[in-house]
This record gives C-alpha cells, structure tokens and sequence, in this order.
C-alpha cells in the first residue's frame, strides 16, 4: 500500500460502532482520521478543514448521505467521495449517489475500503478535474403536499440563490432532473432525495 502518512480521511456515519471500528481500519493503516455522526457535523468539520477523502454513509437523521455527497461535491469538488451503506445488494454506485466509489458495509472485504482510499488519493487530481467539469445537481428533499394534495419540492438555484416551489405528481426517483429557475431561467439539475425514512426505535413500554 503506497505511504499515506497525514493522509485525512472524514469518515461520517450515525451508527458508533461502525464508526469507531471503520475509524481503528483506517487509523491502522495510517491514516489521520476525523469522525462526524450526520451531515451536519461533517460540515462543521469541513469549514475547519478538508480532507483528501469522505466517507459517508447515507441513510443518516438530520441531513442524509445524499444531501452531504451533493453539497461536497458542488462545494468542494476536489474531495473524493466514498459512499457506503448496507442497504444496496449491488456494489457499484447507487443510481444517483454523487461519489467516486461505493462500499457495501456488511458485504465488502475491509481491506476492499482500504484499496479504494488508497486509489481515490493516487487519483485525486483526474476526479476533481472531473467534478469541475460537469456540475452536480442539487439534492433535494421530498416538502411533502400543498393543500391541493399535490407533492411538491423546493429547488434552490445555485445561480440566483432564490428558491421556489415545484410540483412533482410522479413518484419520486433517483434520476436527475432539470427546471429553469423561476426568477433567472437558469437551468437547474437537482435529484429528488429517494432514500429510505430514518425511524427512530420506539421507547420501551
């Protein structure tokens, strides 16, 4: 495995267990490693300071894997991503998840995710070229309905920075979509959030 000495690594996941265990993995093979337990607390971290790598699991309370791998790679388009998750059988990346690879948690070997950090970081320079050039949709979670009983969304244009409301009738999906913007006709990509609803367990009778 190539030197990764002081090589940063976020990793972002709501579950301690895995977070403690996949953070003594990396600390293991070298690496310095910072935690954070949603999305929020990852961003947090990132006005702190940018790793060369995130990994981040996706069904998460509070801001999800998606809405994080969506504002990182608009944000900070040369940070590469890794997402992971226990929930997809397939081990390539879920349609619609903005990372570099793919880590199914409970599936893959754990030196798989070491190879694949050490990869992203050997080419680091050709994925961010590649994140530049092509802008990442906007992720955006299902509002609920308005009144008329019709779901509905709120896209923010990263152009104009103004949001407005739109009605989507059809199930949503992991595809990417365009709009113009209602103030400055922009076009604007966004993916309409299709994770599975965190529940919260129920208090013990």
């Amino acid at each position: 495995m190539p030197d990764c000495c002081r090589r940063q690594i976020l990793l972002v996941d709501n579950e301690a267990g895995i977070r403690d265990t996949l953070a003594m993995l990396l600390t293991s093979a070298g690496y310095e490693v910072a935690t954070a337990k949603d999305g929020f607390e990852a961003l947090l971290h990132l006005k702190r300071a940018l790793p060369e790598v995130i990994i981040s699991d996706l069904n998460m309370p509070k801001m999800s894997g998606f809405e994080l791998l969506s504002v990182v790679r608009r944000r900070f388009p040369q940070i590469s991503v890794i997402a992971c998750s226990g929930a997809y059988a397939s081990r390539t990346i879920p349609t619609g998840v903005l990372a570099d690879a793919f880590y199914a948690k409970g599936q893959d070997h754990p030196e798989t995710l070491l190879n694949t950090v050490a990869g992203l970081i050997q080419t680091s320079a050709a994925q961010a070229s590649a994140h530049r050039a092509e802008p990442a949709p906007v992720w955006i979670p299902r509002n609920g309905k308005d009144t008329n009983g019709i779901p509905y969304i709120v896209v923010t244009c990263p152009e104009c920075l103004r949001s407005f409301p739109l009605n989507v009738a059809e199930e949503a999906s992991p595809e990417t979509r365009e709009t113009p913007c209602l103030f400055c006709r922009s076009i604007v990509k966004y993916i309409i959030d299709f994770s599975p609803p965190i529940v919260s367990p129920k208090p013990a009778a």
